[in-house]
């Protein structure tokens, strides 16, 4: 079939594994490469093949590092992915936090299944592996932001800040008198670190995502919240746990700290960021001042306010203490790493609150615990969880409904068609909806493989 097409292998009906493919006679260019998280019928979609030869695809561009959009990068490579992998210069130095991380945790996880014996494959092995990981980051190309440059076959592509992290892009693509916008993650307005998304002047289709497409974030000043939270802990001689993406959500967190901490409205307890991958990214607000809003002092200064914990014994120490204290601590889902130690040791004394400062996804410890769980499954034990559970949605990264909205309204004309992704079945349908109502726009939201000519 002639002309442009599009089809999305993953981000459809879910907010994981990101993955939209733009074919042209042959051609084809991949907009994200993400990894399925959350439930066990998503996380099984990473075993099975694309529905086109890895080594048919021309060339990716990423509009963003985190793991739901550039996660299954490794494993393309792998499949037999030889082109670029296009993004910003801060996107390419996020992904080699994520995709080396990622690929311990891959090889890490298969070794633990081998020596207990429990799976069903003889033996275990890794999604992917280091030498993967390094083999994609060998392969990026980076442009700066709205500078135009042409793919290997011939789009012509421009980024634009999308706010939500370090390098976070929106990607405008002409190709075969066609325009497309893919926004990836939008942050927010008016955030105190990260810059606000840019507008887009125009385009024929726009792929959106719709993560909080059915939600507002809440009024309440964030930083007011976070500290009513840290009080009443303190109070009552408890830690604050805070599960935290390692990228972009702890160094908020660190800010927002500081602040507190200059206006006399914190209380003096430790703050540890317990997170090597979160203690690694934070330095890179140094290495790309342009990204973000915060001075090289205050970038100092925000960098000072925590203990950081590169070792394992000292974070086992963050664990065995009673003291009052705050500790960020990834997986921001609680899905993996050092923050499940630090559950098991705060989550069953009523003490203690767990604080959730973002996104939780279905299937998830942290979505369990937004949902009221008294108890959660962590290294095969089922652990009480009497401690507070608070919700801070406003700290998070994520552009609301209204703000989604409000980048659309950006474009001087009416696209031909909306496509909403990423984002749970009932935030896509309500963003569907809002789309067709407040701004008169056809608005679709594709089915996992559906193709669309454009």
């Amino acid at each position: 079939m002639a002309g442009l097409r599009l089809t999305s292998l993953g981000g459809a009906g879910t907010v994981t594994g990101s993955k939209h493919l733009l074919e042209r006679d042959g051609d084809r260019i991949l907009i994200d490469c993400g990894l399925f998280q959350g439930q066990k019928n998503l996380r099984e979609l990473n075993w099975k093949p694309l529905p086109v030869e890895a080594s048919s695809i021309d060339a990716v561009i990423l509009t963003h590092a985190h793991l739901d959009y550039c996660g299954y990068l490794p494993r393309l490579v792998r499949e037999g992915f030889t082109g670029p992998i296009i993004s910003t210069k801060a996107t390419r130095d996020v992904a080699e936090l994520i995709l080396k991380d990622s690929a311990w945790l891959q090889e890490q996880d298969a070794a633990f299944l081998n020596r207990i014996k429990k799976s069903k494959h003889s033996p275990a092995l890794p999604l992917y592996d280091s030498r993967d990981a390094q083999r994609a980051l060998d392969a990026f190309i980076t442009y700066p932001f709205d500078q135009p440059f042409e793919t290997p076959n011939g789009a012509t592509v421009r980024f634009r800040r999308a706010g939500h992290i370090l390098g976070a892009a929106t990607v405008d693509i002409r190709w075969d008198t066609r325009r497309i916008v893919f926004s990836g993650d939008l942050g927010r307005y008016d955030d105190p670190v990260m810059i606000d998304p840019e507008p887009v002047p125009e385009a024929d289709y726009v792929v959106i995502e719709s993560t909080y497409g059915d939600r507002l974030h809440q009024t309440t000043r964030a930083v007011d919240a976070l500290a009513d939270v840290v009080e009443r802990t303190s109070r009552r001689g408890g830690t604050v746990l805070i599960p935290s993406f390692a990228v972009g959500r702890a160094q908020t967190l660190l800010y927002y700290l500081w602040s507190l901490r200059q206006s006399g409205r914190l209380p003096q307890v430790p703050m540890y960021l317990d997170s090597p991958m979160a203690i690694n990214a934070s330095d890179l607000l140094h290495a790309h001042p342009d990204d973000h809003r915060l001075d090289p002092q205050t970038c100092d200064a925000v960098g000072r306010i925590a203990t950081y914990t590169r070792d394992p014994e000292d974070s086992k120490r963050i664990s065995r203490s009673s003291a009052p204290k705050i500790v960020i601590s990834a997986s921001g889902m609680a899905t993996g790493g050092r923050i499940l130690h630090h559950l098991k040791a705060f989550g069953p004394d009523r003490r203690h609150t767990i604080l959730l400062a973002g996104y939780q996804a279905a299937g998830t410890r942290g979505r369990a615990l937004l949902e009221g769980a008294q108890e959660i499954k962590i290294h095969g034990d089922w652990i009480p969880i009497t401690a507070e559970v608070a919700n801070l949605p406003g700290l998070s990264a994520h552009a609301d409904a209204d703000e989604l909205l409000r980048w659309l309204s950006g474009f001087r004309r009416a696209p031909e068609k909306v496509f909403i992704v990423h984002g749970e079945p009932q935030a896509a349908e309500t963003l569907r909806t809002r789309v067709d109502r407040e701004l008169a726009w056809e608005a679709v939201v594709p089915r996992q493989n559906q193709v669309f000519q454009l």
